[in-house]
């Protein structure tokens, strides 16, 4: 129902002065430059505020961000810019600069952010910046807004700030060279009053989108109107007038009047401006009556100068303004201000927001009943829950429309009577309670059309899951205290597409998380690493924010780095750093390097194995080529003599022998025996025993072979094939077995002078052939140095049973080992 002209309390304020507030643009431009220009936080350098008189000429050649500012510099010079090719942000801000070399940008062709404002600058540079897009020149001393020619160059260039406290006229000329340009939004003015402006100077930029004036024009109103007028004439859809009345400014006639003929304008700012009762009636009144959708007010000072405070008169006109924004208003009034308007005039406003005003309760029943409002912002107040729900207001038909709620940085405290309250709010969808003391004590039943809740920067803990509704689909719990998240936790939630735990103490992203989610917010926590099972449990993630997490280095961050789509990942590169190991802590991810092999198990098996048998396979061959089989069997003899040793020394302990080995040979082999083996034996200090020379004359053979087989340590037969051909070796060989088996087991010693193949020995050399497969043999090598290791392996199984001799053979032994090669002797160790 409309209510026609009632007086109403509209806005409640608290008679504590707020601290100033403006609108830092210049800051939000600088963030959103840094994150689009700057890849890798190692290219930034911040040199602000060090007492420096020049720029470093050893800075980075990959510099990216450079902020000199705060340095007394008074000059950029060429040489430090030399080298910085890769630099697209410089600010310089304060450094009392006077002069820039021309020829200090020419080294910088990327270069697409320059703040150079507030210096002793007193004209405005030369740039020829292809790429340059923002550009600060505010708060120098220049005293004219000539542009000079250069600019044309300036293709990109998108937002120009420019104002200095001598420049006090607009010429006509001053912003040809940006004609034909892509301005669009240009920050005019250095804050104080123009003492001319020429019509037509700003119509020339036909590209501009929004302007913001930094110019008082409380005595020079007709000039505001022609600026207005000019405006009119470009593209501009936004108007920001920044102190554009002064305090206790005595406005006459109506400078807002061109409002009404400005068709493309749909908003205004009025920032850092004094205002009277009788100022709002006039302004609002244009408003009204023109084009704009959106009204706001921020750093306004209000006062009364009307005994019956702000009545605006009733008008007989659609309008179409939907947005009404007040950002820190104060007054210095000793009663709140009072304000008679027609609520039907606000029929179309879907948009309100009060906010940085000290607010400490509302007109409940009066905005409640707004019959379009669909968002409703009272951030940055003192409200609680009796200030916004009255007890004394009726809540059963409240916001007929209302989808957004921000009851942000106040001091509500009761969730569940929150909770409750929110069930008269219809078509309530979103709620924030960011900022707040929310305490979780009782259980909180929630309507079913609530699907956004933020309750972010509360101290709640890892049981805030079990307070929310089923319903939700978007959830922010960033610095909410939550220390670990699990699957649990979220199962209850269904429907959710949007989960926000930045600045938490989360430490692992668990698998099969929700299925639904579509964007995970979880920088700023302790996260390590993030598993490939745990993204694979979120197949629908569209957006994931994992940056500024103390990131292990390492295998499990390997397919992170290398293989996960980046366009997830809204703050890549710029956000991740390598925390551990301290080889690479700062690092940034992207610039960390390591091999697939060393992190994956499959293909370090399938590349190992083929390498392996490689590596066996050259082994082998080497082996071979270098008759390792022979030193091989070489080395087996050596090592069971000496095994051997220790178990006969007790059988021999009391047996003695008249030779060290009786020889056992063919008469065609005679010449080997009597040229080789009998002197490289005798030669060592051993007695040997030759049918030739030491058979008994006389005396049977027979008798002979078995006298001399008794007194012999061991029996040492050459083989060949003359050998198997005699019938006396036959006998030899017969009766040295026998007396293996009664006495000495290893008695029998053999030498193969040439290959004889088992198979091929007569019927009566079965024994033979039967020793030869199960008892180790030596062979006669042809090449001299395998001769050497020969006779040594030969003399040390000729070892005598008692102790004086045994003691002469070790040190014949250790004798006859330095005649060995050096790359020998580890074989027969």
């Amino acid at each position: 129902m409309a209510i026609k002209s009632v007086q109403v309390l509209l806005l409640l304020w608290t008679t504590v002065l707020l601290s100033w507030r403006t609108f830092c643009l210049a800051e939000v431009i600088e963030d959103q430059g840094y994150a689009s220009c700057v890849t890798s936080r190692r290219r930034v350098q911040n040199l602000s505020g060090q007492n420096l008189t020049n720029v470093p000429l050893d800075l980075n050649n990959e510099t990216q961000y450079l902020d000199i500012s705060y340095n007394p510099l008074v000059e950029l010079q060429v040489a430090p810019f030399q080298r910085l090719s890769q630099l697209c942000f410089l600010k310089a801000t304060s450094c009392g600069l006077r002069l820039i070399n021309p020829g200090v940008f020419c080294h910088t062709p990327k270069l697409e952010f320059l703040n150079i404002s507030n210096n002793l600058l007193e004209n405005i540079p030369d740039l020829s910046l292809p790429l340059l897009k923002i550009l600060d020149l505010a708060g120098n001393q220049y005293d004219s807004y000539q542009l000079p020619a250069t600019f044309e160059t300036l293709a990109n260039l998108s937002v120009l700030y420019l104002g200095s406290v001598n420049a006090l006229q607009v010429d006509f000329n001053d912003f040809d060279s940006l004609s034909d340009g892509s301005l669009h939004h240009l920050i005019l003015g250095g804050g104080v009053e123009w003492q001319r402006y020429d019509r037509g100077s700003l119509a020339k930029m036909k590209s501009l989108q929004k302007i913001t004036l930094k110019v008082p024009f409380c005595e020079n109103l007709d000039l505001f109107e022609n600026l207005l007028e000019d405006v009119n004439e470009t593209q501009t859809t936004d108007l920001e007038l920044v102190n554009v009345l002064p305090d206790l400014c005595n406005v006459t006639g109506d400078p807002f009047r061109t409002l009404r003929t400005m068709p493309l304008v749909k908003n205004v700012t009025i920032v850092n401006t004094w205002t009277n009762s009788s100022f709002m009636v006039m302004f609002l009144k244009n408003v009204f009556l023109s084009n704009v959708r959106m009204i706001t007010f921020a750093n306004i000072t209000y006062s009364e100068d009307t005994p019956d405070g702000f009545k605006f008169p009733t008008l007989n006109h659609t309008m179409v303004l939907s947005s009404v924004i007040f950002d820190s208003v104060k007054h210095y009034q000793y009663k709140y201000p009072i304000i008679e308007i027609s609520v039907d005039m606000f029929s179309k406003m879907d948009y309100l927001k009060v906010s940085g005003s000290k607010i400490n309760t509302v007109p409940y029943n009066l905005i409640s009943s707004l019959p379009s409002l669909a968002t409703l912002d009272l951030s940055n107040n003192v409200l609680t829950e009796t200030g916004f729900w009255p007890s004394i207001c009726s809540h059963t038909s409240v916001f007929p429309k209302l989808r957004h709620l921000s009851l942000s940085k106040n001091r509500f405290v009761d969730l569940s009577f929150i909770a409750q309250q929110t069930h008269q709010m219809k078509y309530l969808e979103s709620l924030d309670l960011s900022f707040n003391s929310i305490v979780l004590d009782k259980p909180c039943f929630w309507p079913i059309h609530i699907t956004s809740l933020s309750l972010s920067n509360n101290n709640l803990g890892n049981k805030v899951f079990s307070f929310l509704s089923q319903y939700l689909q978007q959830i922010d719990l960033s610095k909410t205290d939550i220390t670990a998240l699990t699957q649990e936790d979220l199962l209850q939630f269904p429907m959710l597409t949007h989960l926000f735990l930045s600045s938490n103490s989360i430490k692992v992203i668990p698998t099969d998380l929700s299925p639904t989610l579509v964007s995970l917010y979880i920088d700023q926590n302790y996260i390590t690493s993030v598993s490939r099972e745990s993204l694979a449990g979120l197949p629908s993630l569209r957006t994931l924010k994992a940056g500024d997490n103390p990131f292990v280095c390492s295998c499990d961050s390997y397919w992170f780095i290398t293989t996960l789509n980046k366009s997830l990942l809204p703050d890549w590169p710029l956000d991740y750093t390598c925390s551990t190991p301290p080889s690479v802590a700062d690092l940034p991810m992207s610039e960390y390097r390591t091999s697939r092999m060393s992190c994956e198990a499959w293909l370090q098996a399938a590349v190992a194995l083929p390498v392996t048998m490689l590596i066996v396979l050259a082994l082998c061959s080497a082996f071979y080529a270098c008759d390792g089989v022979w030193y091989t069997k070489m080395l087996w003899v050596w090592i069971r003599v000496k095994r051997r040793g220790q178990k006969q020394a007790n059988l021999l302990n009391n047996t003695t022998f008249r030779y060290h080995s009786f020889i056992s040979y063919s008469h065609q082999d005679s010449a080997w025996v009597e040229s080789k083996l009998v002197p490289s034996l005798e030669g060592a200090g051993l007695s040997l025993c030759i049918h030739e020379r030491d058979f008994v004359p006389g005396q049977w053979i027979v008798d002979n072979i078995i006298n001399c087989v008794e007194a012999s340590y061991k029996t040492l037969f050459v083989l060949s094939n003359h050998f198997v051909q005699s019938e006396w070796c036959n006998y030899e060989l017969f009766f040295a077995q026998h007396r293996a088996i009664d006495a000495q087991q290893d008695s029998l010693v053999f030498i193969l002078l040439e290959p004889i193949p088992t198979n091929s020995l007569p019927k009566k050399f079965l024994k033979l052939r039967r020793l030869l497969m199960q008892q180790t043999y030596l062979e006669w090598p042809k090449d001299e140095r395998k001769q050497q290791v020969f006779w040594v392996n030969l003399r040390s199984m000729l070892q005598v049973a008692d102790h004086r001799i045994l003691k002469d053979m070790a040190l014949e032994l250790t004798q006859s080992a330095s005649l060995i090669p050096d790359d020998l002797v580890p074989l027969l160790k």
